[in-house]
This record gives C-alpha cells, sequence and structure tokens, in this order.
C-alpha cells in the first residue's frame, strides 16, 4: 500500500529572509496564484515541503529551494530553516536538519528507523521529531543531537510508512499524533498514555488522518487524505465540522495532507496529489468560501506547508499547523 502523502513547528516566524517581490496584477506566470489576479486579491508568501523545498513569495515564484525532498518543517526565529528530509539513497532513514539561507547544514538528527516523519523545534531550544519503524515513537533531542527524551507511539507496525504523520506538541506538553492506517488521531502524554482520540470516518474509504490541528476552542482540526475531506471534532471526538469536494464547484481537494489555521480563522490545505486545474493550495472560511489558491501546473505537490506572510505582513503569532 503507497500512500501518494509522501513527501515530507510550531515556530514562529519573525524575521524571514527574502523581501517579498513585486506584486504581478495579470498574465499567466507558471505557479501563480490565483490570488495574485486583482487588485484587492489577498496574496500570500510561503514555506513548502515536499518533492520541493522551497520559499515561494507573493507573486508564485521560488525565492529559495533546498535540493533534497522533505516531509514536513518550518521556519525558525533565527531564519534557518528546520527540515524533516525524506529517505532517500542518501539519508536511508531519513533526516532532521536545521539549514541556512545559504544551505548551510548546522544542526542534524539522522533517522535510525524507516523515516522520519515530523520535525518541530521546541521553546527550550530542542527538537521533536516522529520516527517510524518497528518501534513508532516521538523522540526529543538536543542541539548536540542526542535524544534527551522518546515517548511510544502505540501504533500498528505492519506497514511503517503508514504510522503516523504530522505530529505536534501541544502547549500542555502532550503530543498530537495522526496515525494513518489505524485511522485515529491521539493525543499522547510524555509517558505514553493516551489521554484523548478521535476515529476518523469509516466513509470515503481510506480517510487516513495525516494533518491535526488542535484549535484555540479545544477542538481538533484534521485532514483526511484519500477521502478528500477535511473534518473538526469537538472534544468528545464528534466531527463539528467537515469539508469536501462537494463544497467547492470543482474538485479542489486531492489527497489533502498539510494545513495551517491562519491568524484570520481561515484555513490553508495542501493538496499533494493536486487539485483541478493545478491547485495546490486553497484557502477557506469556515463557511467554506474559497478565497484564496496556488495554482502551478508543473511540479509535485505540497506535502505541508507554513504561510510566512499576509499581503505583505509576516506573521507573527504561533503558526497552528
Amino acid at each position: 500500500m503507497k500512500h501518494l502523502g509522501d513527501g515530507g513547528t510550531n515556530g514562529i516566524s519573525r524575521c524571514p529572509f527574502f523581501a517579498a517581490l513585486t506584486m504581478m496584477t495579470a498574465g499567466i506566470t507558471a505557479g501563480m496564484t490565483a490570488g495574485a489576479l486583482g487588485a484587492d486579491a489577498i496574496t500570500h508568501r510561503f514555506l513548502a515541503f515536499g518533492g520541493q523545498t522551497r520559499i515561494v513569495e507573493a507573486d508564485g515564484k521560488t525565492s529559495w529551494s533546498f535540493p533534497e525532498s522533505s516531509r514536513d518543517g518550518q521556519m525558525l526565529a533565527n531564519g534557518n530553516i528546520l527540515i524533516a528530509l525524506s529517505k532517500s539513497d542518501k539519508r536511508p532513514h531519513g533526516a532532521a536538519v536545521e539549514v541556512t539561507t545559504d544551505g548551510k547544514i548546522v544542526w542534524e538528527f539522522a533517522g535510525t528507523q524507516s523515516e522520519v516523519n515530523t520535525a518541530q523545534r521546541l521553546a527550550n531550544g530542542n527538537t521533536m521529531v516522529a520516527e517510524a519503524g518497528d518501534k513508532p515513537r516521538i523522540l526529543e533531542v538536543d542541539a548536540k543531537g542526542a535524544i534527551v527524551h522518546e515517548t511510544p507511539i502505540k501504533s500498528q507496525t505492519s506497514n511503517h510508512h503508514m504510522e503516523s504523520r504530522m505530529t505536534r506538541v501541544l502547549p500542555n506538553g502532550n503530543y498530537l499524533v495522526p496515525q494513518l492506517l489505524d485511522k485515529v488521531v491521539r493525543e499522547y502524554a510524555p509517558n505514553g498514555d493516551i489521554v484523548w482520540e478521535a476515529k476518523t470516518p469509516e466513509e470515503p474509504k481510506d480517510s487516513w488522518p495525516f494533518t491535526a490541528i488542535r484549535l484555540d476552542n479545544g477542538n481538533t482540526l484534521v485532514n483526511c487524505t484519500h477521502g478528500n475531506m477535511v473534518v473538526e471534532f469537538d472534544a468528545k471526538g464528534t466531527i463539528v465540522w467537515k469539508l469536501t469536494n462537494a463544497d467547492f464547484d470543482k474538485p479542489l481537494l486531492n489527497d489533502p495532507c498539510g494545513a495551517q489555521r491562519l491568524p484570520n480563522g481561515n484555513t490553508m490545505i495542501c493538496s499533494y496529489a493536486i487539485g483541478d486545474g493545478g491547485t495546490k493550495l486553497v484557502e477557506v472560511t469556515h463557511e467554506k468560501k474559497v478565497v484564496w489558491t496556488f495554482v502551478e501546473k508543473d511540479g509535485p505537490g505540497i506535502h505541508e506547508v507554513q504561510v510566512l506572510a499576509t499581503d505583505g505582513k509576516p506573521l507573527t503569532e504561533r503558526p497552528m499547523r
């Protein structure tokens, strides 16, 4: 079984290191955002992970890239970028690295099992990584690359690739873990106890949870990959909001993997297998109105995203993703 979402945190983007390029108001360009067309349109500058690891400016052009595919990562406060790198011949077990703007690796953790799926820089300077393998686990790694804490993930292990995805450390110190083939999102205490969980729907088939975001109201937003669906669970695990392609006039959701809840309350969603017309990102309101898209005819889909700036203004809040 192969999951299409196979490319690749909460940090604060205080000082983006590339100035936004001059805004285009018309024309067709590879990578042009639909939001770039029109005087009052929304614009976004974002960091994308997947088959291409890059920063995309407000006009849709790539201003920075790293020559390895990735699964997750974030812009750090010092201007460097933390990246969870995909497994490859060079990195047979995946890795987490911190790179400078000129591509120099200044910190690295080499994976020890099948894959490194997520990476998140913590307030104490350590880095959380999630590993898939015979012993699926969440690790906290210090500045020297040493493991200082380990939390086991209670998951099926017959398919390593389908164990977990965008694990995140919550403000309470627990971990929120989407478990794909188990079709469950779980909150783990650091000692490994499961303190909350929610099952994704049985239908559509293969509604595997990929990204889980704990919202300010206590609800949890979940992208359900091959189900082409996004759902919001309340604290009891009941679905209180749902988004599908039936809510659009064309199928924009195609393997929704990464996501971010923006400060304005809208949700940015990655279509990793690429939606209708080359749609790779879509921003929707709670009322399910599409207000911005990133359309690009060429290249791979986007696995995970971090919006760095909106309408030219850097996002300084802790990104919910």
